[in-house]
């Protein structure tokens, strides 16, 4: 449980299905937001309100070697290297679906629930398959497209196939105290703060020139690792050029220059991209090339593309170019109703 609206209601569903249900709450991150508080300990007080109010116990365990260990040292030397990591995904391979379920197992649990927005098909084949949820905008196969059938084997999603306003409106309805609690938006278990000034505490930055393709400057920059390819807010440049709104092309780390363009955005737009190593969360196609749906981002729709298998890796072919593909970022690929899985996008051409 993580104090949210949608775990709050993922309990009391099981509960009134007749489970025996435990609260466990993670505690993956110590420091204190921007404010001073710690946003944990208001997440296990709305963790004890729910719990108390349906009437089962709850845990707090505390996983933050292990989350600094596997999930927030390779974000940060992703983004040392100009790359834009998804922390998410991560967390949910190596802390989630990892040592949390283990001690939950360790306590005696037979099956292990969360309130993600998915589904999860336990097959007769003895494999189990993600699905996606019946909430489109919500579905979340993107942040659990690292992990193995495995893993999904003791898992519930009891609200996959259920819209977000449903599960407010049932929270609600229950006298939740979390019915109106707005989602989070943060980074994975460190919470909504200054997203600049956090980094800068583990990144050295260092200001530099914002230049244009053909080298003329145009601003500066705090450091190169804030910004993002197609990023057009926050750049801090005035007027000038040919009045169109300027947007990051490409991130020089060695040199510490940032590019930008205005106008013309088709540089940014690319058909095909690389992921060295794919995870396959059931079972790898036997045709080594197949139709496909795929995302770049998380609630990005679908994009109709053609996977190639190459060794362990995966090349996505798109019917359309894609703005911004982003290094360090997952290609998640889908057939059907099914995640097949994802990989970390490598390259871009």
């Amino acid at each position: 449980m993580s104090g949210g609206v949608d775990s709050s209601l993922t309990a009391l569903l099981l509960k009134e299905q007749g489970f025996e249900v435990i609260g466990l709450f993670m505690r993956n991150w110590h420091e204190k937001d921007d404010g001073g508080c710690c946003t944990a300990d208001e997440d296990f007080y709305d963790v004890r309100s729910v719990c108390n109010n349906i009437g089962i116990p709850y845990y707090s365990v505390d996983f933050a070697d292990q989350y600094y260990d596997r999930v927030f040292k390779h974000f940060v030397d992703e983004y040392k290297k100009g790359r834009t990591p998804n922390p998410d995904v991560l967390c949910n391979k190596e802390i989630k679906f990892a040592p949390f379920v283990k001690h939950a197992l360790s306590m005696g649990a037979d099956y292990i629930a969360t309130g993600h927005y998915c589904g999860v098909l336990h097959a007769d084949d003895g494999y189990n398959y993600l699905l996606k949820a019946k909430d489109s905008n919500k579905d979340q196969t993107y942040f659990l497209n690292q992990l193995s059938s495995q893993q999904l084997d003791k898992v519930l999603f009891p609200i996959g196939g259920m819209e977000k306003s449903e599960v407010r409106a049932l929270a609600a309805k229950y006298g939740l105290s979390t019915a109106e609690k707005k989602d989070s938006t943060g980074i994975c278990f460190i919470g909504e703060r200054n997203f600049r000034k956090f980094l800068s505490e583990y990144i050295p930055m260092k200001e530099g020139d914002i230049k244009t393709l053909d080298g003329k400057v145009v601003g500066r920059h705090d450091g190169v690792f804030y910004y993002t390819v197609g990023q057009r807010k926050g750049l801090g440049i005035g007027g000038g050029g040919n009045g169109e709104p300027w947007f990051v092309v490409s991130k020089d780390v060695e040199n510490n220059v940032l590019y930008v363009s205005q106008g013309d955005q088709s540089m940014i737009y690319h058909s095909h991209l690389q992921c060295d190593g794919f995870n396959f969360i059931t079972y790898r196609p036997k045709q080594n090339q197949f139709r496909c749906t795929a995302r770049i981002r998380h609630r990005q729709p679908e994009q109709d593309a053609t996977a190639i298998l190459r060794g362990n890796g995966l090349e996505l072919v798109f019917d359309k170019p894609q703005r911004a593909i982003a290094e360090g970022q997952y290609a998640v690929v889908y057939v059907d109703n099914v995640c097949l899985g994802g990989g970390v996008i490598e390259r871009k051409f």
